[in-house]
């Protein structure tokens, strides 16, 4: 009988036990999604503060030494149900995860002063688990996501067992850079100084680590993976990308469409699906406009959910504010980020006239929840987007993604032109460009659609029709780590 394939995901999140975007919604699924497909798929991640509790019984595996400290590792269970439970890894170090805040900064917002050394020991960790330091699993395959776990695929050609490596880059613009202190201090390789290495304009980034160490590169979808080997898109990697380009794969991500689905939400005043989605979404609009504070009744709202950060794109939002409130529309915002940005918009809906915007500074699952189900069209006017994730929930939830086109935004919802909308295909709008014209061009096509019920009804039956699950996405991942591992 053939043994299922051992994978061992690396990363600095994974949902519900430590989440600040994406990345941890993604290592949150895709080894379940990979689990039920047959493979023995398992996370490690570092012990934050609250996360053993979270995982509620624990074993001690073992003790590692890395650097001259001990850190101890110990196993649980993320239980999802009966049939699907993900084994879960932690490296436990107190004295650099159990923090107050968040897995990279404190509670002011401030990145912590050793996150070089706080991840270079997580990537340490990393490789001495794959490398079998740990009798219980000694995986074939070691996926590491974003630059806190990349320095674990130079690491492990140091060691005596090296597993095939995958680097996932779920955000290029985050790539670990620090300087020559921190490379020394670390007990780097001096060889390891240089541009085809690690080295990067005067400093070392970890997130070449896993470019150049890694037997394949995947990204999180397929039209970011073209977009990564570009000047305007490749943060100054593209030209190791390109150089990489025969093994790096765009597999666009996926979402669990257990917990985010109309139907039954836990989170939602009144579940819906495709037979009352009209009905489920006025009754759930009208309770969050008396919540909101905003106007009760039929005017379509227009959501913002996410980090308030130069990528989204929400600083357009507001330079955009007078034209926005010149359409009939209103407006709710859920993000956090930028201390600037947050006083702009809490600005921006003191200055509105009343009852059109809502602002909520807060990182809220339960309300994101309840802005899908309640919002007419979501805006997401990302100057770069490698994946995102909120368009997908928001079709799921029939709500009408208003796009910039770029990456997986691009790939994941399908543009209401003409042509689409005559072929029934169409599942909300795109625009060309991430400026002020852009984002009005959006929320105005959007609300041209809205005002006709037949399309509405039409666009809205195609988002919940759409099978965003990560069963291909995982097949897609599976199939690489078999490549790798067959015989050249």
């Amino acid at each position: 009988m053939m043994m299922p394939m051992k994978i061992l995901h690396a990363a600095a999140e994974c949902f519900p036990l430590a989440k600040t975007g994406g990345l941890g919604d993604v290592v949150g699924a895709l080894p379940f999604a990979q689990r039920s497909a047959g493979a023995d798929a398992r996370v490690v991640l570092p012990a934050y503060r609250g996360v053993r509790q979270k995982l509620g019984s624990t074993t001690r595996l073992g003790k590692l030494s890395i650097r001259g400290q001990s850190c101890e590792i110990v196993s649980g269970e993320l239980v999802k149900s009966e049939a699907e439970v993900l084994p879960v890894l932690l490296v436990d170090c107190p004295a650099l995860f159990d923090r107050e805040g968040n897995p990279y900064e404190d509670t002011n917002g401030r990145a912590f002063a050793d996150n070089a050394l706080r991840f270079g020991y997580f990537s340490e960790a990393i490789a001495q688990i794959a490398s079998g330091a740990l009798a219980a699993f000694a995986p074939d395959i070691v996926n590491l996501h974003d630059w806190q776990a990349a320095l674990a695929a130079p690491l492990l050609t140091l060691l005596p067992r090296r597993p095939r490596i995958v680097f996932t880059i779920h955000n290029l613009a985050y790539q670990g850079q620090f300087g020559r202190v921190e490379f020394d201090a670390l007990g780097l390789p001096a060889i390891w100084w240089q541009p085809e290495q690690l080295e990067f304009w005067g400093g070392f980034s970890f997130i070449k680590g896993g470019l150049n160490f890694s037997d394949a590169i995947t990204t999180v979808s397929p039209t970011y993976a073209e977009e990564i080997r570009t000047p305007a898109f490749g943060c100054a990697l593209d030209g190791v990308l390109r150089r990489h380009a025969d093994r790096l794969h765009g597999i666009v991500n996926g979402i669990d469409q257990t917990t985010w689905n109309p139907a039954t939400d836990r989170w939602l005043d009144r579940n819906y699906g495709l037979a009352d989605v009209a009905e489920g979404k006025r009754m759930n609009k009208q309770i969050l406009q008396q919540e909101l504070g905003l106007e009760v009744g039929d005017t379509p709202l227009v959501a913002f959910i996410g980090r308030l950060a130069q990528q989204k794109g929400a600083d357009l939002i507001l330079d955009a504010g007078e034209e926005l409130l010149a359409l009939p529309a209103q407006y709710a915002i859920l993000a956090s980020g930028d201390p600037n940005l947050q006083s702009a918009f809490r600005s921006f809906a003191y200055h509105a006239p009343e009852g059109r915007v809502a602002v909520r500074i807060a990182h809220d699952e339960r309300l994101a929840h309840r802005l899908n189900a309640a919002a007419d069209l979501l805006l997401m006017p990302s100057r770069f987007e490698p994946c995102g994730l909120n368009q997908m929930y928001a079709q799921r939830y029939g709500t009408l993604p208003l796009v910039h086109r770029t990456g997986g935004l691009a790939d994941t919802v399908i543009d209401a032109s003409d042509a689409n909308l005559k072929d029934g295909s169409a599942s909300g709008v795109h625009f060309s460009d991430a400026d002020v014209g852009g984002v009005v061009y959006g929320v105005r096509h959007g609300l041209e659609l809205l005002a006709d019920g037949a399309i509405t009804a039409r666009l809205r039956s195609t988002g919940m029709r759409r099978d965003f699950s990560w069963t291909q996405s995982a097949q897609r991942y599976l199939a690489l780590y078999a490549s790798l591992l067959s015989p050249a």
